[in-house]
């Protein structure tokens, strides 16, 4: 049985043009938390995608590095540049949409102006502009502050050399479920799209982590506050992941 990974990989084989970019994902933090579907559907304009009657929303911190075109060699690479490398916090929950499953974007933070402008208008990403601050895999502790001047999300916990004893999720669990996503849906001014994505499954583990402040959700509609925190995983990341065009859906 092939894994969801080699499922995304021939699909984006199959798309003219695809891979459009690469990128690094680097020191990967995800933080989950489960909630009603029908306090969180309003804020989505997809069908979520449920487990166990719960629908469920993710925090990813993680960096960003070395994105660049596929194609157009040095030059394509020195273009991208002002780009290529920051920290991002999505927060995404669980969607599907025309018979496929994946993810969608209710916010992004990261601290690169030019990405914030180009963010909405090329992929429909609702990038926000905030202040990020990660320490995911410096000696024993996973640490992270974002705020925007409305609001923060802070995180501290152990990096325990346990935890470093990575593996794929087992097939058909929740971890399997919440992390093994490869195609993202958009939405802005009306207008659906979609964008696939494809790296190897997940390296990961099961982490400890407290969650000190979450009032930077908020901003995200009421379901937040009745949203309740059920764990983390950290992964160290991949090189060379490949990120698809955005495409318009119906």
């Amino acid at each position: 049985m092939k894994t969801l990974s080699q499922q995304a990989q021939e699909r984006m084989k199959r798309e003219f043009g695809e891979p459009w970019f690469y990128a690094d994902w680097k020191e990967v933090l995800m933080l989950h938390f489960a909630v009603q579907p029908e306090l969180l559907q309003p804020y989505v304009p997809f069908e979520l995608d449920l487990r166990d009657g719960l629908a469920y929303v993710s925090l990813v911190g993680f960096d960003l590095k070395r994105m660049r075109p596929t194609r157009g060699g040095a030059l394509g690479r020195l273009a991208f540049a002002p780009i290529a490398t920051h920290p991002f916090l999505n927060v995404r929950t669980y969607v599907k949409h025309g018979g496929e499953t994946g993810i969608y974007f209710l916010s992004e933070w990261l601290p690169n102006r030019l990405s914030v402008m180009l963010g909405r208008p090329v992929f429909g990403l609702p990038y926000r502009l905030g202040k990020l601050e990660y320490h995911h895999a410096e000696g024993d502790r996973l640490q992270g502050c974002v705020s925007d001047g409305k609001g923060s999300v802070e995180w501290r916990g152990p990096l325990s050399p346990a935890a470093k004893d990575l593996r794929a999720a087992e097939l058909g669990t929740l971890t399997e479920w919440l992390m093994e996503r490869y195609t993202a849906f958009t939405h802005w001014l009306g207008f659906k799209r979609r964008f696939r994505i494809w790296h190897p499954p997940w390296q990961q583990a099961a982490v400890e982590v407290e969650i000190d402040d979450q009032g930077l959700l908020g901003q995200l509609g009421d379901w937040a506050g009745k949203a309740r925190y059920v764990g983390a995983h950290w992964a160290p990341g991949f090189d060379d992941v490949w990120m698809g065009a955005p495409h318009w859906v119906n």
